[in-house]
């Protein structure tokens, strides 16, 4: 069985009308999705600029008080 040459026998515009054929539906396939594809549009989200109000000398004086145990290890006062 010999196969022929596309080119000789005239077959290959044949493959290039079905590749076309097949680019062709492929576009439309998208151009469709895309018009009936809705988008949803989100409220723009906004933070709140308004400053925090300053604890008070009570909390602050509350959340300094020592622990009861010692440790064995010393902590930094403050950190870098």
């Amino acid at each position: 069985m010999k196969i022929d040459n596309p080119f000789e026998s005239g077959h290959i515009k044949n493959y290039i009308l079905s590749y076309i054929a097949v680019v062709v539906i492929m576009v439309l396939f998208f151009i469709a999705s895309s018009l009936w594809n809705d988008i949803e549009k989100h409220p723009k989200k906004e933070f709140a600029t308004k400053p925090l109000e300053k604890r008070s000398q009570k909390v602050e004086k509350e959340t300094e008080e020592k622990p009861k145990y010692i440790s064995k290890i010393k902590l930094l006062d403050s950190g870098y």
